[in-house]
């Protein structure tokens, strides 16, 4: 599997961007695409999913209003439309599809580790003041 983002850049506060992370090779065996992001300076975050089955989609509680996640057309791609940016929204956005078993999660069940797990190269947001 290969996931290749794309879409980022360098925009001003308030305005939006959309990002795309585009799945390829056996991506049958995932459920699950992550976007994370790390500011400079800064540990990695969690902030958005979408399920491949079902309609299923979230964002955490810092960018929601302002984040949405969804999947496209072509169901091997999932966006991240980000509205009202912000200059502490400027990091490096990954994504991250798993699937298969869980093979190991620590006792928050905050990291886990699947059976089939694949990163984007991440693609560079940049948010000037």
């Amino acid at each position: 599997v290969q996931l290749v983002e794309s879409g980022g850049g360098l925009v001003h506060t308030g305005d939006s961007l959309r990002i795309s992370c585009a799945a390829s090779g056996s991506t049958d065996r995932l459920a699950v695409m992550f976007w994370y992001r790390q500011p400079p300076g800064k540990e990695r975050e969690l902030v958005a999913a979408a399920h491949f089955g079902g309609n299923v989609t979230t964002v955490v509680e810092s960018v929601r209003g302002r984040f949405t996640v969804s999947r496209g057309v072509a169901e091997n791609t999932v966006y991240l439309q980000m509205n009202s940016l912000k200059p502490e929204d400027t990091a490096v956005y990954s994504c991250r599809a798993v699937g298969g078993r869980i093979l190991w999660t620590d006792s928050s069940r905050k990291n886990v580790k699947y059976e089939y797990e694949y990163w984007g190269q991440g693609t560079q947001v940049t948010v000037s003041s």
